[in-house]
């Protein structure tokens, strides 16, 4: 069978390199076509749920002055909005190392994203708080925003008050234990109908042996990266917050 294309070669490969390196190329354009797929199917999803209220947020206006601002609000000139909940609740010390080390590549993907769709950050802690720890990570082009008591993360999952009997089961979690979530929401507005499109809903989704939910890898570059290594994202190896 003649191979569909040409193949690349590097210095002093072996033949048994070239026919493994073959066949995973082969796998990784299978899996390009079926993130596309993936992608395709996402696009088409009939419209979301309304959304059941205008949920106000706090947020740093001018003049380094809290501001309060609605879900309506957050859109601008877009249509679109993506919303990740920081796993940054008032009962921690520190944020989500987890959290931390995606919102640092985010930081910087953050001018790109927002010339397409509006993009913030929320967290139940108080703004001053969340504002004085963007200063310090050096965070400038991420817009951190404080629930401020509102229902939006319970409501959208961004903790885990709205997990069922079923689900909380499933994880061993206890009545009335609740904590943060890393959840990334997409909203639609079309003139003053505000609707959910999507939810990473893979990050509560059955984890595969070994592995996490890996429910936000599709925007994560560190383990992208790692994924391209021999050592691979190692068994006992999470990001801290500081090394």
């Amino acid at each position: 069978m003649t191979d569909p294309f040409p193949r690349m070669a590097f210095p002093n490969e072996s033949a048994a390199y070239r026919e493994a390196r073959n066949a995973l190329l082969d796998a990784e354009i299978a899996l390009r076509r079926q993130t596309e797929a993936v992608a395709e199917m996402r696009r088409a999803l009939p419209p979301g749920g309304e959304v059941p209220e205008d949920y106000v947020f706090e947020g740093i206006g001018a003049h380094f002055r809290p501001e309060r601002l609605r879900l309506s609000d957050l859109f601008g000139d877009h249509s679109t909005l993506l919303l990740y909940s920081y796993m940054f609740g008032p009962e921690r010390d520190v944020p989500c190392a987890g959290c931390t080390h995606l919102l640092d590549s985010l930081d910087g993907a953050a001018r790109h994203v927002t010339q397409r769709a509006a993009f913030y950050v929320v967290a139940r802690s108080p703004i001053a708080r969340l504002a004085a720890w963007a200063h310090a990570r050096g965070w400038d082009h991420l817009r951190l925003l404080s629930t401020a008591g509102n229902a939006y993360p319970a409501q959208y999952y961004g903790n885990t008050a709205s997990l069922t009997p079923a689900m909380r089961a499933e994880r061993g979690y206890k009545p009335g234990e609740d904590w943060d979530e890393p959840m990334l929401n997409v909203f639609h507005k079309d003139g003053g109908t505000i609707r959910h499109v999507w939810g990473s809903e893979l990050v509560f989704a059955p984890e595969d042996p070994g592995q996490d939910h890996r429910g936000l890898d599709t925007i994560d570059p560190l383990w992208g990266l790692l994924d391209t290594t021999p050592e691979g994202r190692g068994a006992e190896f999470f990001p801290k917050v500081d090394y």
